[in-house]
């Protein structure tokens, strides 16, 4: 679910913090690229990536690009290519579509138990699913997030998500966290993990994934994987919209305009 804009936005701050989600996601940054994002003057962009590197959440490379520093903890996503050419080459696919169906379009990588948003094209109608970019979601519930899980066999969902008998020794299933461990991995019970099991074999059958309205009251999302030529999922791609205006009518017609984009945009991987 989104978050709501604070009632009094401090610019600056929502600045440094849009850098930040740049750098996370992107392998280099440059003043050029920041100030294109946030709208603002190259010397602005600059120095607020001063700022950023003062406290190290960045580093200038010998390029004058900027890269993740010590500060920020960026997780690797193995995609097989960098995500600035994954976004590159999915950018006019994902135009594409949203042009052809009327609803936004999202590129998407799964971290873990998460799915992060890398890149969206919203579409014109007024009534809309918005930006998502930098969004974090359970992979286990979005679109997206599904259908790249999808890929992985039961066995290393098992160990992904942590399922097990309780430790003898406090009670905990395996890799559960106390209370307090903000960074553990998302664990499961028995029960939930083999309903995720009977979900995603559904997926497997189907070739795609749905959510409806299991992240946000109001919007379906449909969610398919980018496979490149090597037949590995680079990420994958979701059309989000309102909930009134999906249908199981309209899901063939939907489906089919997926299919379509991701096996081209695969073709070009």
């Amino acid at each position: 679910m989104e978050n709501p804009r604070p009632p009094y936005p401090l610019n600056s701050v929502d600045n440094a913090l849009r850098i930040l989600q740049m750098l996370r996601d992107q392998d280099s940054i440059r003043v050029s690229e920041v100030a294109d994002e946030l709208g603002v003057a190259r010397s602005t962009a600059h120095r607020l990536l001063a700022m950023l590197v003062y406290r190290g959440f960045a580093v200038q490379d010998d390029n004058r690009g900027y890269l993740p520093g010590p500060s920020l903890s960026a997780p690797h996503v193995s995609t097989g290519m960098p995500l600035r050419s994954l976004r590159r080459v999915l950018l006019p696919h994902m135009d594409a579509l949203c042009e052809r169906v009327g609803e936004t379009v999202n590129f998407v990588v799964r971290v873990g138990t998460q799915t992060r948003f890398l890149a969206t094209v919203e579409c014109p109608q007024v009534l809309r699913v918005g930006d998502r970019q930098g969004t974090i979601l359970p992979a286990r519930l979005s679109s997206g997030g599904q259908a790249l899980l999808a890929r992985l066999s039961d066995a290393e969902l098992a160990e992904l998500y942590h399922t097990g008998e309780p430790d003898q020794a406090d009670g905990r299933r395996p890799g559960t966290a106390r209370p307090g461990d903000s960074d553990a991995p998302e664990t499961m019970s028995p029960d939930g993990f083999h309903r995720l099991i009977t979900s995603l074999r559904w997926v497997r059958e189907r070739g795609y994934a749905l959510n409806l309205e299991a992240t946000e009251v109001g919007i379906c999302a449909i969610g398919m994987c980018v496979v490149d030529r090597s037949d590995q999922a680079v990420g994958a791609l979701t059309m989000a919209m309102p909930t009134s205006r999906f249908s199981r009518d309209r899901l063939p017609s939907l489906v089919a305009e997926l299919r379509f984009t991701v096996t081209r945009a695969g073709n070009d991987l």
